[in-house]
């Protein structure tokens, strides 16, 4: 009998810029926005807000609180969405305004947390042009972490990250963004340049291609995610075609919808069975006292760790951990914090008919009705 397996996915993990700084080898720092010449100042502004930030910090530093969990659950795969260019390259692309890279020395930070899988469909993976794309690409599979969404043409781009997991299947990471997200059009990978794998729109048409592409691959016992940059920066609302496309993907054999993009938490969906998280909000940044759009608490974010059945794919369970980003690190979240991330999910998801449990240990879990039944509540106990 093949037994659960739990995932660990998250929002935007950005380790350019500040962050980079921070870390034992920091980059360049010149950086080409309209306002702020050099990514030292984020340490600045960071530091005025909260104190002191020890530099150079370890690889391991930066995901804090967060290893100590990895260590309690125990995922089968750790999948993030990288946001970031890891280049020397000083090629940046002219007129986007925000460029984001880390030095290739500065990998080891990723490895620390024993990352799988490093999603790259989205708008900064080609911050600093093609030669940054390319070197991201060689620093991560030199340590062995996989990728997806992005690539030296459009097959590779295409191709889906493999994770193997002995005794029970295969976790399969397909990556797409859009141009909702800031992907620009031109950063779409074709069959002789590299770019990202770009969704021109959220039509049935390109759901059937999409589709095509995942049935093609998926096995018996294979989990499906399709890891999607999508929507704006801010706001809870989940728009219309992002639904239809996801319960599209549902249908297409998709187990676990990874919505990201937006630097808030969005809602949370479980349908036909299978998890569609909109929008995972930002992990880790360097947007620290940074004002603006406060009442979105952008510094407020969760490790999300469902557990399916590899045979069906269907959600089992879904627990949650709130985190604060402070100090360039992830740290365990309070509990009225915690409290804070349980009511605006559940309010904002109110339409996808779900509650979240706010558990004595300040971690959530989802309890949704499924199979005509509620779920049992005897299995909140279980760890």
């Amino acid at each position: 009998m093949t037994s659960p397996l739990t995932l660990f996915l998250c929002g935007d993990v950005m380790t350019g810029r500040g962050v980079d700084q921070a870390l034992p080898h920091p980059g360049d720092p010149r950086i080409h926005e309209p306002h702020v010449k050099s990514a030292e100042r984020y340490v600045e502004i960071a530091e005025r807000a909260n104190g002191p930030i020890p530099r150079p910090v370890e690889f391991s530093y930066i995901w804090g609180d967060a290893l100590e969990e990895l260590a309690r659950v125990r995922p089968s795969a750790r999948i993030v969405n990288l946001e970031t260019s890891i280049t020397r390259s000083d090629d940046y692309w002219r007129g986007k305004g925000i460029n984001y890279r880390m030095h290739p020395h500065n990998v080891p930070c990723l490895t620390a947390a024993r990352i799988d899988c490093c999603v790259l469909a989205n708008n900064h993976v080609l911050d600093y042009g093609y030669p940054g794309l390319i070197e991201t690409l060689e620093s991560l599979q030199r340590l062995g972490v996989t990728t997806a969404g992005a690539g030296r043409n459009l097959a590779e781009a295409r191709a889906p990250a493999v994770i193997d997991v002995p005794g029970q299947g295969r976790v399969i990471v397909f990556a797409f963004g859009t141009e909702t997200s800031g992907i620009l059009p031109g950063w779409a990978a074709t069959e002789d340049r590299p770019g990202v794998s770009f969704l021109q729109d959220l039509s049935d048409q390109t759901l059937e291609q999409v589709a095509e592409t995942l049935r093609s691959v998926k096995r018996p016992r294979d989990v499906v995610v399709a890891s999607i940059h999508w929507g704006d920066n801010w706001g809870f609302a989940v728009p219309e075609d992002h639904v239809r496309f996801a319960h599209g993907l549902i249908h297409a054999e998709v187990d676990i919808v990874h919505g990201h993009s937006s630097h808030n938490v969005r809602p949370i969906e479980v349908f036909e069975g299978k998890l569609i998280l909109y929008g995972c909000g930002d992990f880790l940044d360097d947007y620290e006292g940074i004002g603006g759009h406060e009442e979105f608490r952008d510094d407020l974010t969760l490790m999300y760790f469902p557990t399916v059945d590899p045979l069906t794919g269907r959600l089992s369970d879904l627990r949650m951990t709130p985190m604060r980003i402070r100090h360039f690190k992830v740290n365990r979240a309070s509990r009225e914090e915690a409290g804070w991330l349980s009511d605006t999910i559940t309010r904002e998801s109110e339409r996808f008919d779900f509650r979240l449990e706010l558990r004595e240990d300040h971690r959530l879990e989802l309890r949704w009705a499924y199979d005509g039944c509620a779920r049992d509540d005897r299995r909140r106990d279980r760890t």
